[in-house]
């Protein structure tokens, strides 16, 4: 059975806990190729809700940071969207 979409690589054994449910349901818009969360580190300030923005473009798409708590991660998403329509697909995933 083929997903259609895009696809979700689990590379690391810890992740920011909701951050794969999410990025899940970000793989079923269209124009999202793959998403790669990667690095996860510890940080000062505090983000008491769970946050994902865009970062910076990269080749292919863009470097996305999610944030709760003390720790954040780094989440790569190759897509032909633009920002602006990547940062409003994230918008109402996260609304739901």
């Amino acid at each position: 059975m083929k997903k259609s979409g895009g696809r979700l690589v689990l590379n690391h054994s810890t992740h920011i806990p909701g951050l794969i449910a999410l990025l899940d349901k970000l793989t079923r818009c269209p124009g999202i190729q793959t998403i790669t969360p990667g690095v996860i580190a510890s940080v000062r300030s505090h983000s008491p809700q769970f946050k994902l923005k865009i970062s910076v473009p990269i080749r292919g798409g863009y470097k996305a940071i999610a944030r709760q708590g003390k720790t954040a991660q780094e989440v790569f998403v190759l897509t032909t969207l633009e920002q602006a329509d990547l940062e409003a697909a994230i918008a109402q995933i996260m609304s739901k």
